[in-house]
């Protein structure tokens, strides 16, 4: 029986007959040459900003204040100190529908394949790959939209998947292997009543530190001869973001779509470009943010895990988030905002974050507290969080099922099959 190995994210995967295997592997103890705490004993002491607290000092008190003040206030601070800035909607955007409702899984979906074109030059790279199953004979569907890893013929089961792309090291455009590591099955959606749609984060803006000089999007608004953004301006998270956005311009033209009820969802570093679409965007109702952890859902200010100091290490990350971002690497405590703010800034729409009890470098319990503390927010709309309730074990969903959710499994850095089916229970209660 054939067995075949992959190296992805860092996760050693087995991939036999279909079926995928995650062994976690020890959690490192150095990276980037900076050392890296698993002691709950040497996380120290630390104060959270009030994200009810107005710069002038003022605290909210209703949900009007929140949204026409202090929401401003924080959202300005993640764009320009984090994130980065992104453009507006291009002129220039474009759909081609090439695949306009097969009919799959014997009948009961129809599959829909479309380009985006976010520059008039139609054979650039400057497109993405969206792929859309809805329920057959359903008026006006909700979906929940996956921005993945994988390119959409190596995540879905069905021939009729448009071959994908992906960026080689040397910065060129190559097919996809005809190999996939994983299969996400669909029908599961579709059988609970909702759409699923899936795009690859990389169709938007390569993963690399030379990802805007091959060709990422980010290329394409350089000012005055440029090579980088501006140090306020989006990093690779931001941009994969904008083109999320772009994915919702299009699912607002289409009349099969229900886009007052499109779920978002993302794992790792695309857990945490989620949680800043829910911000940036309010036209996604529901976002479900997998072990999104530093730079995501988890407290940059408990010393656990991944810090700000390893993402933007210069052999690391640091092209994802703006250049202002580093500046906090060594002062994580005089930084004016810290992840439960970015949770609240998804208030009043439901939020819900996944993780794993042995996803020590993401630190499942800095994810806990920050969704603690942004429940204030939830609660000035009427919604609820996790409260006062101890963190919960892996399996327990005692807080899973409210706006502002968690849910732990038993197992690391991954989405488990068993986890989708938690978001499809989630996605019926809050869609």
């Amino acid at each position: 029986m054939k067995t075949t190995a992959y190296i992805v994210l860092g996760f050693f995967f087995t991939v036999n007959t279909g079926k995928v295997f995650c062994q976690q592997k020890p959690p490192p103890d150095v990276v980037a040459g900076i050392p890296v705490n698993y002691d709950e004993s040497k996380v120290g002491t630390y104060i959270l900003p009030d994200p009810l607290l107005m710069q002038h000092g003022q605290r909210v008190k209703n949900a009007a204040e929140w949204t026409k003040k202090r929401r401003q206030e924080i959202f300005k601070m993640f764009e320009e100190q984090q994130f980065g800035k992104v453009p507006e909607q291009p002129s220039d955007l474009s759909f081609h529908i090439f695949d306009q409702g097969t009919p799959v899984f014997k009948g009961k979906a129809v599959r829909k394949q479309i380009t985006l074109f976010f520059t008039q030059d139609t054979s650039s790279s400057h497109k993405a790959e969206l792929i859309i199953y809805l329920p057959a004979g359903q008026r006006k569907s909700p979906l929940l939209l996956n921005l993945s890893f994988s390119a959409n013929s190596n995540l879905i089961d069905d021939p009729g998947v448009k071959r994908g792309m992906i960026w080689s090291k040397e910065g060129k455009r190559i097919p996809a292997p005809g190999q996939p590591f994983g299969k996400l099955d669909v029908e599961q959606f579709i059988d609970a009543g909702f759409g699923f749609a899936s795009l690859c984060y990389t169709d938007i803006e390569p993963d690399m530190l030379e990802g805007i000089t091959f060709g990422g999007i980010r290329s394409v608004y350089l000012k005055n001869g440029a090579k980088q953004p501006a140090a306020d301006e989006w990093g690779a998270i931001s941009a994969w973001s904008w083109g999320l956005s772009r994915v919702m311009d299009y699912l607002e033209t289409d009349l099969a779509v229900d886009a007052r009820r499109v779920a978002l969802t993302g794992a790792s570093r695309l857990g945490k470009t989620v949680l800043w679409t829910g911000a940036r965007d309010t036209r996604f109702a529901m976002i479900i943010a997998s072990i999104s952890g530093e730079g995501g859902a988890a407290l940059s200010r408990r010393n656990y895990g991944e810090t700000i100091a390893h993402l933007t290490a210069p052999s690391r990350y640091p092209y994802q988030f703006a250049q202002n971002y580093a500046q906090y690497a060594q002062d994580v405590n005089n930084m004016p905002f810290d992840s439960h703010m970015l949770l609240s800034l998804i208030a009043p729409r439901p939020l819900l974050l996944q993780t794993g009890d042995a996803d020590f470098w993401s630190d499942p319990k800095g994810e806990y507290l920050a969704a603690q503390a942004a429940e204030q927010v939830y609660k000035l709309f009427g919604k609820t969080g996790p409260g006062n309730h101890p963190m919960p074990s892996a399996g327990d969903t005692s807080v899973l099922f409210n706006p502002l959710g968690y849910y732990m499994h038993k197992g690391g850095h991954t989405v488990l099959p068993e986890d989708w089916s938690y978001f499809i229970d989630y996605m019926k209660k809050f869609l």
